[in-house]
């Protein structure tokens, strides 16, 4: 096993409900105690925290009024066109540093952009749903590596212990219908797990294998905390992953490598 790998036994996954929204400047840590505390729960070395996005952004007023947006005539011809918003639509381009494709689907239009963190995902992050109803939008934390250290910082002096926090977002996949949660923002652990050159147990050298482990758990944690159930936390526990210095940037593949652009 490899140096500062966590041997799994078993994975457990707890989800922490918050009754109240998250305003900006809310200290997330605290949240999670509050939670924790609320369902007699606890935090242990080895854990890894997922929080999702939008209560990080939430917490770091990443939020803008749209009343406030002036869209371009670029953006008004686009939302005329694709049957959405268009102070929405100016965020998107304002939140992009390039639109790789747009398309009207299911009578719906849809924006695949590269955003400034260099994650290709639609619309830019940007998201109007599980706000206030309509009246601002939220936008992706400004970094959330940082957004991910400094609540693992938090975390580790408020409990004590050792964890790992990873920042998730849902996200669309080619050739795949539905979302499933990935990991944008990652503290404590390497995102990925590489396999390259270990032998399977025929002998056979693998070549190209590199397990997504931040995004695995992402996902895993997907699967209690849900889209309406206003569980923003989830502890997953048990789960093995090489502790260390990572980023969810590793996990962007880049573009010389990308058969989808």
């Amino acid at each position: 096993m490899r140096r500062g790998m966590q041997k799994a036994k078993g994975i457990s996954l707890i989800p922490v409900p918050l009754k109240d929204e998250i305003l900006p400047g809310d200290n997330l840590a605290e949240k999670l105690a509050g939670g924790l505390h609320h369902q007699k729960a606890e935090l242990i070395s080895s854990d890894v925290v997922v929080v999702k996005h939008k209560i990080v952004s939430k917490a770091e007023g990443q939020l803008v009024q749209l009343d406030a947006v002036k869209p371009s005539a670029r953006a008004r011809a686009w939302a005329r066109q694709a049957g959405v918003d268009a102070r929405v639509v100016q965020l998107v381009l304002d939140e992009s540093r390039s639109v790789l494709r747009k398309k009207v689907v299911a009578g719906r239009g849809v924006l695949i952009t590269e955003t400034h963190h260099g994650f290709i995902c639609a619309n830019s992050g940007v998201d109007v749903s599980n706000v206030d109803g309509g009246v601002k939008a939220v936008l992706l934390p400004e970094d959330p590596d940082r957004s991910a250290a400094r609540l693992r910082a938090a975390l580790q002096k408020k409990f004590g212990v050792s964890v790992a926090v990873i920042i998730s977002d849902s996200s669309g996949r080619p050739w795949r219908e539905g979302l499933t949660d990935v990991a944008i923002g990652v503290a404590g652990m390497k995102p990925l797990i590489d396999y390259r050159g270990k032998r399977d147990p025929h002998g056979y050298e693998l070549h190209a294998t590199a397990a997504a482990t931040a995004d695995e758990v992402a996902c895993a944690a997907g699967l209690v905390c849900g889209k309406l159930e206003r569980t923003p936390f989830c502890i997953v526990r048990g789960v093995s992953y090489q502790a260390g210095k990572g980023s969810a940037r590793e996990l962007v593949r880049k573009s010389e490598n990308d058969l989808f652009r």
